[in-house]
């Protein structure tokens, strides 16, 4: 008959590690942090081709800010789950340059820091959580 609550036990304890995982707020910060892990491959992208002609620059889309809020006021699991970041070519800068290329260095060195500082930031919220777990598990916090 042990087995059985045994069975109880280990199901209850993994519905509380899956309730950690599928929490809206947890799923959007992962969200967020593939979308700036994407945006600093278009700023790399962008930086390495800021002499090329004809080359237009490229960001995340600008729904996906529209689609993750949409998404968080639903406070819907799956709605989060189902968002992909992708990036599009930036049609609203016009190239100032004889080339065509819309790069502008000095403005994609400063994306570039504002990403950074917001991946950090999306980090300590993951890193946040998974302390949870840690504490759930183990009973202590460090």
């Amino acid at each position: 008959m042990a087995y059985p609550l045994l069975n109880g036990v280990r199901r209850n304890r993994f519905a509380m590690i899956d309730a950690l995982f599928t929490q809206p707020n947890y799923l959007a910060t992962k969200k967020l942090l593939d979308a700036t892990a994407l945006r600093h491959e278009a700023i790399a992208s962008n930086l390495a081709n800021v002499e090329t002609p004809n080359y237009k620059r490229v960001d995340l889309a600008p729904d996906f800010q529209a689609q993750l809020r949409q998404a968080l006021a639903s406070q819907s699991p799956s709605q989060l789950q189902s968002l992909a970041p992708a990036l599009r070519q930036d049609i609203s800068t016009l190239s100032n340059r004889r080339d065509g290329n819309n790069v502008e260095m000095e403005k994609e060195l400063m994306n570039l820091n504002q990403n950074s500082l917001e991946h950090a930031v999306e980090t300590q919220l993951i890193t946040g959580n998974l302390l949870k777990l840690r504490l759930a598990i183990t009973g202590r916090s460090a």
